[in-house]
């Protein structure tokens, strides 16, 4: 075979992948697929985000519907998981519950993983007085425990969900904030980011052109991890009426409601758990696929 040909054969094999997406994701794609725990994890969450965008149609009652004369009944073909004291049908309110569950999660990892990449960004690529003004900010969030915090933030506002991911998000940005400044310390001595300088391309331009998308892996994997913190800290928080308000259907708030009635009827409080478990225990085996699959340094 001439060299001409093995030429035209080897961009042949490589447009392929290209059409995919080729490249370090493609490839972390591939190390992905290869794991069958983070696979499993990932099946786990997009099962969750189904039944909470398709709750409303799943549903075989409506979760705020209150029926005193069917309360406290066990499982059965007409009641899945059961009913509570006020006779609402658990299986649809345990539905519900992830909708409630997803919406806190992604909208405080939203508002964490926002302030902290600017932040970080921030200290990492200026340095100086503002680097020290931040990190010392993240040490005063550390120095916290986070669940007192968030009870601190809650109790001084009026529980609600729109207080619980806010709280859950202001209290999550310091480690967000720590991996950007690293990350951005790493990445701006290299020699393209003072190529860039040297051509008189903008700071904003930097930042957002070289710098960010070099910081992309840790930000996802972070997302995806602090998901299932974000998950059960509303859950801590509703246990305790500091998060959703009753009769939301939060998880929390069922087990909160179900713990006098643990001996003659577990089934209020165990479905709700094992949906809290099964959901954290999905978003860190994806979170974990994630950190493997997007570390440079594992083998292909």
């Amino acid at each position: 075979m001439s060299p001409e040909t093995k030429m035209k054969t080897s961009q042949e094999t490589k447009e392929p992948q290209e059409r995919l997406g080729g490249g370090p994701w493609y490839e972390a794609w591939r190390r992905l697929r290869r794991n069958r725990i983070a696979m499993f994890g990932l099946g786990v969450v997009l099962c969750l985000m189904l039944v909470g965008a398709l709750a409303g149609l799943m549903a075989p009652y409506d979760p705020y519907q209150i029926d005193l004369e069917n309360r406290l009944l066990p499982p059965s073909r007409s009641h899945l998981f059961g009913t509570d004291d006020f006779g609402r049908d658990i299986f649809s309110r345990t539905l519900y519950g992830a909708r409630i569950s997803l919406e806190v999660g992604i909208l405080s990892r939203s508002v964490a993983l926002s302030l902290g990449i600017l932040l970080g960004v921030l200290a990492g690529y200026f340095g100086g007085k503002l680097d020290q003004l931040i990190m010392r900010l993240t040490d005063v969030m550390f120095a916290f425990p986070a669940l007192l915090f968030l009870i601190g933030i809650t109790a001084a506002l009026k529980p609600s969900l729109t207080t619980l991911f806010l709280a859950i998000g202001f209290v999550g940005w310091a480690p967000m904030a720590r991996l950007m400044r690293a990350q951005v310390l790493a990445t701006k001595e290299n020699d393209y980011i003072t190529a860039a300088r040297a051509v008189g391309i903008g700071t904003g331009r930097i930042i957002r052109r070289h710098l960010f998308p070099n910081c992309l892996a840790p930000v996802i994997i972070s997302f995806s991890m602090g998901m299932a913190a974000a998950i059960m800290a509303e859950a801590s928080l509703s246990f305790i009426g500091l998060g959703a308000q009753p009769p939301t259907p939060s998880w929390g708030s069922m087990i909160s409601l179900g713990r006098e009635y643990l001996r003659s009827a577990p089934w209020v409080t165990v479905y709700p758990g094992l949906a809290i478990g099964l959901t954290v225990l999905g978003f860190n085996l994806l979170g974990d696929g994630l950190r493997d699959a997007l570390d440079p340094k594992m083998k292909v």
